[in-house]
């Protein structure tokens, strides 16, 4: 248990693997009580079920990001399940890389969609709750992607970089009590190369995340740390790779 972290309501998005499943395990074992969502209600249903056997806390709902009324309902769920949200994890995301030149403009939209409008989504229906209690946190989930391009990520880059922007400013609009912070991770071990549909491209990829990879729990402890902060600490940014990882 972490006494600053105890009885916290986190609602985490993209929660049903990965690195938002990491942060939902840590999270409740910290004391916490979470609320996850994703789209796999199955796979959802199973980390409640193994969080509440270990005597944490847990709600769960289907979500879909992409669409604002899902995204209201999410953090209604957390407000009529436990009587507050105290932080919303803006986690979900997806990754198809490729070449421009594939144009391959459906993954492009789609990742849009999540990754950039999922974020919106996210703050439009958690900062009217924050902004009554004058209190709340908004963590938003990026990638090493946010400060770096380069071939068959530049799509991908675009939306973490507008993301990183939209999180700045966030911040600086946020009205009092109401934190905003940044982790962008670098190469972690997650689902994201299963989005990428060119098969030479997804190979690389999956070879890439088994060589150099972070476990995702190191990405829930800095979400933990940020969490965990007092009242008057706003945390902005987090960047972590792994250590041998030193070109992007």
């Amino acid at each position: 248990m972490n006494p600053s972290i105890e009885n916290k309501v986190i609602a985490i998005t993209g929660a049903s693997s990965g690195i938002g499943e990491a942060i939902a395990r840590h999270l409740a074992a910290q004391g916490a009580k979470v609320v996850l969502g994703a789209r796999r209600i199955d796979k959802l249903e199973a980390i409640a079920a193994d969080i509440q056997s270990a005597g944490g806390e847990a709600a769960f709902t289907t979500l879909d990001v992409t669409q604002l009324d899902s995204m209201t309902a999410f953090v209604q769920v957390a407000l009529n399940t436990f009587g507050k949200l105290d932080v919303l994890v803006n986690n979900a995301g997806v990754m198809p890389l490729s070449y421009l030149n594939n144009y391959k403009v459906n993954e492009w939209h789609q990742m849009v969609d999540v990754n950039i409008k999922g974020v919106l989504h996210g703050i439009a229906a958690a900062l009217p709750v924050f902004e009554r209690n004058s209190s709340g946190q908004f963590v938003n989930i990026t990638s090493v992607g946010d400060r770096w391009v380069g071939p068959t990520s530049v799509v991908y880059s675009a939306t973490k970089f507008a993301v990183r922007a939209l999180t700045d400013g966030l911040r600086q609009e946020a009205g009092p009590g109401i934190r905003v912070t940044l982790v962008a991770p670098g190469a972690t071990e997650s689902e994201l190369a299963e989005s990428i549909s060119d098969p030479v491209l997804k190979k690389q990829a999956i070879e890439l995340f088994r060589s150099t990879t972070l476990s995702a729990n190191a990405i829930a402890r800095a979400v933990a740390f940020a969490v965990s902060q007092p009242d008057d600490v706003d945390v902005n940014e987090l960047v972590v790779r792994p250590i041998t990882q030193k070109n992007f």
